[in-house]
C-alpha cells in the first residue's frame, strides 16, 4: 500500500533535496508551498501533489494533511530578520493545532544540536523551541537535531566554504576551537526518510550527527586539503564577539547577514551529540557514516569537475544530495564568475559554426594575437602547454582533442563547443561558443567564459584580468561573427555539409 507524506518547506534546502529521496522509498509526496511556480522546473515537479497555502494557515495545514501517514515540519524563519524567534514560535503553534486536529499520524521535524546549558543562542533557543511545540502537539513527533549540515547549499557550509577559500590568513574569534559534530547531508536525508517509519509510541528527539568531532578549525584546515588550498594560517583572539564575528562573515562571505548572524551566535555553543539512539531506528548504512572529508568532497565534486550546463538556462537535472540545485540560493555552491556575450549574425548556421569549430592552432582565436601569444608564453614559463599544441585537424574537433590550452569537452554538431581549459590557473576555466536561434529566424552567437576560482589568488587572478575581457572576449565575439559573414557571403560553409547516410543528423566539414 503506498503512503503519503506530506513535506512543508520542500522550496527550502533540505526540503528540495527530501522530496526525491522520499519518491525513491516509494512515498506518494504532497508539498504545501505559498508559491507553486517556485516548483515548476524541479524534476520531480509532475510526480508530486501540490496544495498552495501557508504554514502559518491552520486550515490550509489541516487541508493538506488529510489522508497523508506522516508530515514534515522544515519550515526556519533566520532570513526573516530579527524577530524571527517569534515568527517560527508562531509558526509551529499553526503547524501543531493543524496536526492535531487533522488527528495526524507522523510529525518529523529537522530542529539543531544544542548543548545542556542554561543558555542559548538566539538560533538553536528557536529551534529548541519548535522542537517543544511539536512534542507538545498530541501527535508522535520525531525531532532530529544535528548541528552543521555538510552539502552543497547548507548556509553552514557555505559559510565555512568562502571563508577557507577567501581567507588563507584569519584572525578569529575563541569559538574556532570549540568542538563540532557536522553530518553529511545524504546521512540527514536519510534519517529524515527512515524518521517517518518510527514506532507509533516513539515521540522524541534524536541526536544526529557523523563519525567526526572536530573543531572549526579542524573542519577549515581539512576542507581546505581537500579543495587543494595551502594550511589556513588561522589565529583566535578573545576580543571578537559574536556580533562583531557576523559582521566579519557578512564582510567575507556572500550568505546574507540575516542568516550569518544567528549562525554565528550559535557557533559559541560546542555542539556534540550526546546519544546515538536513532541506530535502533534507522540502522547505520553498511559503509558506516559519511566523515568529514568525504563528504565536503562530495559537495565539492560538482565544481571540481564543473557541469556547465548546456543550454543558457538553469541545469535542473537531478543529482546527488551533496550537489549544488538550481534552486539554491544564487549565494550557495561556491564561486563561479561568468563573462557572457551574445549577438545577432548575419550568417546561417553552418557558416557560424564552420568558423567556431575551425578556431585555433593556426586559425587562431580572432582576437588581440599579441595578448594570447603572450599569455601562452607565460604559460609556457610556468610550466603550462600554452599555444604550442594546436589542433589535430584544421576543421574537424571531437571530444578530447587538445586545442592549444585548451581540452574539448563537448561538441554538439550546430550548437555547442565546449572548451576546458588546461593552463596554469588558481581555479578551473571553460570557454563555451554556441549557435542559438533568435527572433525571426535570426542566428544568435553566444559565447561564455566561466571560470571557478581556487582561494584568494583565484579572486584575485579574475579581478585582475576582468579589465582585458573586453578585448579579448569582446574580440573574440566580434571577430568570429565578422568571419562567419565572410564565410557566409563567399559560400565557403558549403565545405560543411550533412551525412548523407544519415539525414538530418550533422556531418563534418569536408576540406
Amino acid at each position: 500500500m503506498t503512503r503519503t507524506a506530506l513535506v512543508t518547506g520542500a522550496t527550502g534546502y533540505i526540503g528540495g533535496r527530501l522530496v526525491p529521496e522520499l519518491l525513491d522509498a516509494g512515498w506518494n509526496v504532497r508539498v504545501l508551498v505559498r508559491t507553486p511556480r517556485k516548483l515548476r522546473d524541479r524534476p520531480w515537479a509532475d510526480r508530486i501533489e501540490v496544495v498552495e497555502g501557508d504554514v502559518g494557515d491552520t486550515d490550509a495545514v489541516r487541508a493538506a494533511l488529510e489522508g497523508t501517514d506522516a508530515a514534515y515540519y522544515l519550515v526556519h524563519s533566520l532570513d526573516t530578520g530579527r524577530r524571527f524567534e517569534r515568527r517560527d514560535r508562531a509558526l509551529a503553534r499553526s503547524f501543531a493545532r493543524a496536526a492535531r486536529a487533522a488527528h495526524a499520524k507522523r510529525l518529523v521535524y529537522l530542529g539543531g544540536l544544542y548543548p545542556d546549558v542554561d543558555e542559548l543562542s538566539p538560533h538553536l533557543d528557536s529551534r529548541k523551541e519548535v522542537e517543544e511545540i511539536l512534542l507538545d502537539s498530541g501527535v508522535p513527533t520525531a525531532v532530529l537535531r544535528a548541528a552543521v549540515i555538510i552539502g552543497s547549499g547548507s548556509a553552514s557550509f557555505e559559510m565555512l566554504r568562502y571563508l577557507t577559500e577567501r581567507l588563507p590568513v584569519m584572525i578569529t574569534p575563541r569559538w574556532v576551537d570549540n568542538r563540532i559534530q557536522p553530518i553529511a547531508v545524504r546521512d540527514v536525508l536519510r534519517y529524515l526518510v527512515g524518521a517517518a517509519d518510527l514506532p507509533d509510541d516513539v515521540s522524541r528527539g534524536f541526536d544526529i550527527g557523523g563519525p567526526d568531532v572536530l573543531t572549526y578549525r579542524q573542519m577549515m584546515q581539512q576542507y581546505a586539503e581537500v579543495a587543494g588550498l595551502s594550511r589556513r594560517t588561522i589565529r583566535p583572539v578573545p576580543v571578537l564577539s559574536p556580533n562583531l564575528s557576523s559582521h566579519w562573515v557578512g564582510v567575507i562571505t556572500p550568505v546574507p547577514s540575516s542568516i550569518a548572524r544567528p549562525l554565528v551566535e550559535s557557533l559559541v555553543h560546542e555542539v556534540v551529540c550526546k546519544e546515538h539512539d536513532i541506530a535502533r531506528y534507522v540502522p547505520d548504512p553498511p559503509g558506516g557514516l559519511v566523515g568529514f572529508t568525504r563528504a565536503v568532497s562530495l559537495a565539492l565534486a560538482k565544481v571540481q569537475a564543473y557541469d556547465v550546463a548546456t543550454r543558457w538556462s538553469s541545469a535542473s537535472a537531478p543529482g546527488a544530495p551533496s550537489d549544488p540545485l538550481p534552486s539554491d540560493p544564487d549565494w550557495a555552491g561556491g564561486s563561479l564568475y561568468v563573462d557572457e556575450r551574445c549577438s545577432p549574425v548575419n550568417a546561417s548556421r553552418e557558416a557560424l559554426w564552420s568558423v567556431i569549430e575551425s578556431i585555433g592552432g593556426q586559425n587562431g582565436w580572432y582576437s588581440w594575437p599579441l595578448g594570447w601569444w603572450a599569455r601562452g608564453v607565460l604559460d609556457r614559463l610556468w610550466g603550462g602547454p600554452g599555444l604550442r599544441r594546436g589542433r589535430r585537424d584544421p576543421f574537424d574537433l571531437s571530444v578530447g582533442d587538445a586545442l592549444d590550452w585548451w581540452r574539448v569537452e563537448e561538441v554538439d554538431d550546430l550548437e555547442l563547443l565546449r572548451l576546458r581549459a588546461e593552463m596554469r590557473l588558481p581555479g578551473l576555466a571553460w570557454l563555451e561558443l554556441a549557435v542559438d536561434d533568435g527572433p525571426g529566424g535570426q542566428v544568435v552567437f553566444r559565447q561564455r567564459a566561466l571560470f571557478a576560482p581556487r582561494g584568494l589568488v583565484g579572486h584575485l587572478y579574475w579581478q585582475l584580468i576582468k579589465p582585458f575581457h573586453g578585448i579579448v572576449f569582446g574580440g573574440m565575439q566580434r571577430g568570429i561573427a565578422a568571419e562567419a559573414e565572410r564565410v557566409q557571403a563567399e559560400g565557403r560553409a558549403s565545405r560543411w555539409r550533412r551525412s548523407s547516410n544519415l539525414p538530418g543528423t550533422p556531418g563534418r566539414p569536408t576540406a
